[in-house]
């Protein structure tokens, strides 16, 4: 189930490295981002969106790592497993002791 992405990591990175380059150059980040964006031939939103989890990385801003939202997604996944097994089993139980009922009482 991996998620086809348009950009490659290393695209990505070069973006981000870019923007913290020559945000300096420009008068906002937003305005860095947009002309980078434009060079590089995506939407500035998803440039954004790639600068501030990179600063959400480096700790330069709050909020959850690539790491802990990784982590977090899998622990969700095995939570999801887990729930379901224990559905199935309950009714398997319910089932076979409904099943243990109906042959005693003949």
């Amino acid at each position: 189930m991996s998620k086809k992405t348009r950009y490659s990591p290393e695209v990505r990175e070069r973006a981000v490295r870019m923007v913290f380059e020559q945000t300096s150059e420009h008068l906002s980040q937003w305005a860095a981002i947009r002309s980078i964006a434009e060079k590089l031939g995506c939407a500035g939103e998803t440039l954004r969106r790639w600068v501030q989890q990179a600063e959400r990385d480096q700790g330069l801003r709050p909020g959850l790592t690539s790491d802990e939202q990784a982590r977090v997604k899998e622990l969700e996944r095995e939570n999801f497993e887990l729930r379901r097994a224990n559905e199935i089993l309950r009714k398997a139980s319910a089932y076979f002791a409904q099943a243990e009922l109906d042959r005693r009482g003949k």
